[in-house]
C-alpha cells in the first residue's frame, strides 16, 4: 500500500514473532507488569515510551503475549488516559511546534506544506474518534486553541 502523501510504496518495519508465545526468560508475572505500566502511567509516560522502558530496562520483549492486553488497554483500565487519545495528541503537538516555526521562517514553503498534511491528518482522525465516541461531544480542533488544551 502507498504512503499517505508521497504516492511512494514504503518499506516494511519490523515483524512481530510468528508465534505469539512469551519468551522463556522473561521472569515477570503479568501482574507485575500491570503495575509497572499503572506506575510509568501515573508519571504520565506515553504508552510508546512505556513499552520502550518495559523492553530496554525490564527485558519485556511483548505486554500484549505477556498480559493479554495492550499497554494502552491497561492504561485505559485505570483511567490513566488523557480526553484526547496519544495519536492526535502528539499530531496537535507537531502542528504547534510548525507553527512557531512559521512566525519566524514565513516563507518556509517546505513547513507550510507539512503544517497543512499535518492538520488534514489531525481532521481526518478527529472525524474518526468523534464517529467511535473517543473524543467529548463538542470537540473540534482549533489551532488557536491547541496550544492551552494540549498544556
Amino acid at each position: 500500500m502507498a504512503r499517505m502523501h508521497a504516492r511512494v510504496k514504503g518499506k516494511s518495519g519490523s515483524y512481530k514473532p510468528l508465534k505469539a508465545e512469551v519468551p522463556k526468560w522473561v521472569d515477570k508475572k503479568p501482574k507485575e507488569v500491570e503495575a509497572l505500566i499503572k506506575k510509568f502511567g501515573k508519571q504520565s509516560m506515553s504508552s510508546a515510551l512505556i513499552g520502550l522502558t518495559l523492553r530496554d530496562s525490564y527485558g519485556i520483549p511483548s505486554v500484549k503475549t505477556l498480559t493479554g492486553k495492550s499497554v494502552t488497554q491497561i492504561l485505559r483500565e485505570n483511567d490513566l488516559t488523557g480526553e484526547i487519545p496519544e495519536d492526535l495528541k502528539n499530531l496537535i503537538l507537531r502542528s504547534i511546534t510548525i507553527r512557531k516555526h512559521l512566525e519566524t521562517n514565513r516563507k518556509d514553503n517546505v513547513s507550510t506544506r507539512g503544517l497543512r498534511l499535518t492538520e488534514s491528518k489531525i481532521l481526518r482522525l478527529q472525524t474518526y474518534y468523534k464517529n467511535h465516541n473517543k473524543l467529548p461531544e463538542g470537540w473540534t480542533y482549533n489551532p488557536k486553541r491547541a496550544q492551552l488544551l494540549i498544556k
